[in-house]
């Protein structure tokens, strides 16, 4: 019986996935279509994680869940909830510890750097489901049914990511065309890159330390502007050109995609700094960022 089961294999679900097994763990890491890395040690299970009973009986006798899922961007508000509360009940049921891959949304706007003592006030709609998860969580903690901790981590970096870089800059970068950026180039930004968010996952799980409150993935703090030259630099590209997405822009990607539509009411995190005090997780358990040239080379 696997010790830890992953549910959901993107970029850094799939890394947790791997980084378990190379440890020697047995891992099930658990997908809509039973895709995922291939590694001896991890047994990979196609399921809906929304099949509270199914994915309990999957769940029996492991000590750890880590719940990397995700889906659709823009359905968040409405799909987010009922995935994450059969998750966690199925864990309940379960008897194993939980922890939760998140992100930085439920903080909204702020003036200073955000560390993980910063209130949950965020004003987007996603944000707040983001903030309501931890909640639910965080309650269950609380009424001793299950041990849980969360992981937050920022714009991601890194083999397979999906995010605003990776999506809209380094594409045109590569090809030597010019990048239309969310937000403003030069803010400062925390970025993670998915290796450190997986070894920040795996190390909160393996602590007693971990439980019962958040913590920050390692961070990356630079601009898109300097992500951009070091990416170009790393692969012989021109210079980076950039230049501001405009509301036409955005909603003209939208009318293809909705995918752009919910980029909108993120925009506070992209056109003026957000950055992010990772010192809590470096100082309790050693984890360092990696280079920002390592992320970039994924």
């Amino acid at each position: 019986m696997a010790g830890a089961v992953v549910i959901g294999a993107g970029a850094t679900g799939a890394a947790t996935a791997r980084q378990l097994a190379e440890r020697g763990e047995q891992v099930r890491l658990v997908t809509r279509g039973g895709g995922g890395p291939e590694h001896p040690g991890i047994e990979r299970i196609a399921l809906d994680a929304g099949r509270t009973g199914e994915l309990a009986e999957v769940l029996a006798g492991a000590d750890t869940v880590f719940n990397a899922a995700m889906t659709a961007y823009h359905t968040w508000p409405q799909t987010m909830p009922p995935l994450f509360d059969s998750i966690l009940a199925a864990t309940e049921r379960a008897g194993a510890d939980y922890v939760m891959l998140g992100n930085l949304y439920g903080y909204g706007p702020t003036a200073g750097p955000v560390t993980e003592r910063t209130p949950l006030l965020a004003r987007t709609r996603k944000g707040r489901v983001r903030a309501e998860l931890w909640r639910r969580a965080e309650r269950a903690h609380a009424e001793g049914r299950l041990r849980v901790t969360e992981v937050r981590a920022g714009q991601y970096l890194g083999a397979g990511a999906l995010s605003p870089f990776t999506l809209l800059v380094a594409p045109r970068v590569l090809d030597g065309e010019l990048a239309l950026v969310h937000g403003d180039p030069d803010a400062a930004h925390s970025f993670s890159y998915t290796e450190d968010v997986a070894a920040a996952l795996v190390a909160v799980a393996r602590d007693d330390r971990a439980w019962g409150r958040p913590w920050h993935a390692p961070v990356i703090t630079t601009t898109v502007r300097a992500a951009a030259t070091e990416l170009a630099a790393l692969h012989g590209a021109p210079e980076p050109r950039l230049e501001q997405l405009g509301e036409r822009e955005l909603a003209l990607l939208a009318f293809g995609d909705p995918l752009w539509r919910e980029f909108a009411e993120m925009g506070y995190m992209a056109e003026r700094p957000f950055v992010v005090d990772d010192g809590e997780l470096r100082a309790a358990f050693g984890l360092e960022a990696a280079p920002l040239r390592t992320a970039l080379a994924g």
